[in-house]
């Protein structure tokens, strides 16, 4: 049976797949995740009425994360700007358990077991297959690299924040309150009104849905980071790359060749390898 974390981890991964589904129907990705940051703002913002402050010692964590964060926004609409969804997804999503594990490592020395290790390698892997279709440009690969080391970094920063914070959903809400005026001023700058009346007319509750889906998901990781070994943690939450070809699959009618049946079987023994190594 997989733990309780585990399963956690898994909803996080369905909510994360949700999500970047309802953001491949966006047709201005910055206004999108402005949409999806005012909701972690608003979240974030009404959290702090019931739950402690976090730990003095956890606030440098904070703010490197939120750094961490901006740097990934910026990344990922780069990425996005130049690349398929379909490439830059996998890659990114791929590349970051495996670094995750090695910066844990190496930082931390939180090692994993062998059999957890095999499990990592293996979710990576059957991700890393989903990429492997050809016409990608040197760019989108480059952009898709560096979002993928930087949601390792910043997967780092917040389980090493909720660790020290004493309270998974304050640190989480600072983070999203943080993160949510950085990106709302950035997009102010960057957007004149009438396109933001335009989206929210038109795509608004789309973005706020993938708003909370993002926040579900990412609370999620933070709530078994704080027991689990990140790595492990990681890729269990990137295999919503997969669930997200399966969205592909079903609502718009995307093909599931002989790749994604490969990528499925990796994902799917990777798991249920996690599940049994605790």
């Amino acid at each position: 049976m997989i733990p309780g974390e585990y399963a956690l981890v898994l909803a996080a991964a369905v909510a994360h797949a949700g999500w970047n589904a309802l953001l491949k129907a966006s047709s201005d990705r910055l206004l999108s995740l402005a949409a999806i940051r005012l909701v972690g703002l608003l979240l974030g913002a009404g959290a702090l009425l019931v739950v402690p402050m976090p730990a003095p010692g956890s606030l440098e964590l904070l703010v490197a994360a939120a750094a961490a964060h901006f740097l990934y926004f910026w990344l990922l609409i780069n990425a996005y700007r130049v690349g398929d969804l379909s490439v830059v997804h996998p890659v990114s999503r791929g590349l970051a358990p495996m670094v995750l594990a090695f910066v844990a490592w190496l930082a931390v020395d939180e090692a994993l077991s062998p059999a957890q290790v095999s499990a990592v390698a293996t979710i990576s892997g059957g991700i890393g297959v989903l990429a492997f279709r050809g016409g990608a440009s040197r760019a989108a690969l480059a952009f898709a690299v560096g979002t993928g080391v930087t949601v390792a970094v910043y997967s780092f920063l917040g389980a090493l924040g909720v660790r020290a914070a004493g309270t998974v959903v304050g640190f989480q809400a600072w983070l999203e309150i943080l993160t949510g005026i950085g990106v709302l001023a950035f997009t102010a700058v960057r957007r004149p009104a009438a396109s933001l009346w335009a989206y929210a007319r038109t795509q608004g509750a789309v973005g706020l849905s993938a708003g909370v889906l993002s926040v579900c998901g990412y609370t999620a990781y933070l709530l078994a980071v704080a027991a689990l070994p990140m790595a492990a943690v990681s890729a269990l939450r990137e295999s919503g790359v997969l669930f997200a070809a399966l969205i592909g699959t079903v609502l718009y009618k995307e093909g599931f060749g002989l790749r994604r049946v490969l990528a499925a079987a990796l994902v799917t023994g990777g798991i249920v390898v996690l599940g049994v190594a605790r």
